[in-house]
């Protein structure tokens, strides 16, 4: 009929595939294989010296890299719209999950925060990232781009269950790119600029009174100020202290960076990688592992990479073909985006330590399927912009 909008065709597998976003995935899987490189550069010599096979943390990280991988294909396979109707429920789920954690979670080092499953550990916290991006996309979107007082309240909520959670583990770093993700999705969304303003001076204060009240702990408020205190070489006397311990570990860091100058040591070849100096360098700080080893020039590959997924899932974001695969992209996007900058900035000594991951870099398996499965969503909106 005339002046009728016409209907999009619900194309067929086959053609949907035509328009999987090879250059995303590609990315991904490089930084992956990347990843498990540095994880046996920074943990062979180590296990080998403890009489463990120097490939135990080799092994365990490609078989996380092809599990996600394959997660990844798996979501992408769905129709994203499909999973609106079901956001609230994986949400729910999600949280459902974070406080299982209280009742049946493995504790160590004061942390509650994961599964122990055989020999694995699972951390919830990293799926709640997709089920909180999830919800919030979904919620969003069916306010259409206008987010009233009310709306906003309920997407602080929505946010906010999760966040707290996640905190009282406690895992500051996790709960940090929750919000990360909140303000991504809420400057997209439609949030007006008067809420955003209201909802950054909330923020400020409660900052302010987190600091002045003492309710963060002695050992977090180390971490986040470490970076700004920290000697430039490190000084084993530092270690008496949580504060020093944080600064110790960041001058470590540092050294382990400068050493690897424009061209690096060489693979397998890195002092501090070598003599395990890096604390935490398998997880935390292993991008110290590809800045000694490969120096200026293999940093600027792996930065190049992620550049390559930013700017892949900001373009799924602008190709969706609805508000809600939008806002899903965009929430992937401040996931990953917010990782890479605070994990580089920390290694760096420009950043608080906060214990973020370097997406598919850091050794673990929770945080690379995760990671994995919020990229195949994208894939999924991008395979659909015409049907």
């Amino acid at each position: 009929m005339i002046g009728e909008k016409p209907r999009h065709r619900q194309g067929n597998a086959p053609s949907m595939w035509r328009h999987f976003d090879v250059v995303l995935a590609g990315a991904m899987a490089l930084i992956g294989i990347f990843g498990c490189v540095m994880v046996y550069s920074a943990t062979r010599d180590q296990l080998q010296a403890a009489g463990i096979s120097p490939t135990y943390y080799l092994k365990r990280q490609a078989v996380f890299l092809v599990i996600g991988l394959a997660v990844m294909v798996g979501v992408a396979a769905v129709d994203y719209r499909r999973l609106r109707d079901w956001a609230l429920i994986i949400y729910g789920f999600t949280v459902l999950m974070l406080l299982a954690v209280y009742a049946v979670g493995h504790k160590s080092k004061g942390s509650q925060a994961w599964f122990q499953v055989g020999s694995y550990q699972m951390e919830p916290s990293e799926f709640a990232k997709i089920g909180l991006i999830l919800a919030l996309a979904a919620y969003c979107a069916a306010a259409k781009g206008r987010l009233s007082g009310r709306a906003l309240a309920a997407v602080l909520v929505l946010a906010g269950i999760p966040f707290l959670l996640i905190y009282k583990q406690p895992d500051l770093g996790s709960a940090l790119v929750l919000a990360a993700v909140l303000v991504a999705v809420l400057l997209i969304a439609g949030a007006s600029g008067r809420h955003l303003a209201l909802l950054g001076a909330l923020t400020v204060v409660l900052a302010v009174g987190v600091v002045h009240f003492g309710i963060l702990k002695s050992y977090q408020q180390a971490r986040l100020t470490s970076f700004a205190n920290a000697p430039s070489q490190p000084n084993s006397k530092l270690l008496a202290t949580p504060a020093g311990a944080n600064e110790y570990n960041v001058a470590e860091a540092k050294v382990a960076d400068s050493n690897g100058g424009v061209f690096g040591q060489g693979l397998f070849k890195g002092t501090q990688t070598n003599l395990s100096y890096v604390p935490e360098q398998r997880t935390d700080f292993i991008f110290t592992a590809v800045a000694e080893q490969l120096g200026l020039v293999g940093s600027a590959v792996l930065l190049m990479l992620f550049a390559v997924v930013i700017w892949r899932t900001w373009r799924g974001a602008g190709l969706a073909r609805d508000l809600f695969g939008t806002l899903v992209c965009v929430g992937v996007l401040a996931m990953i985006a917010f990782q890479v900058f605070e994990n580089i900035g920390m290694a760096i000594g420009i950043m608080p330590v906060a214990g973020i991951p370097l997406p598919l870099m850091s050794y673990g398996g929770s945080s690379i399927i995760a990671t994995l499965a919020g990229v195949g969503l994208v894939l999924s909106v991008r395979m659909r912009q015409f049907s």
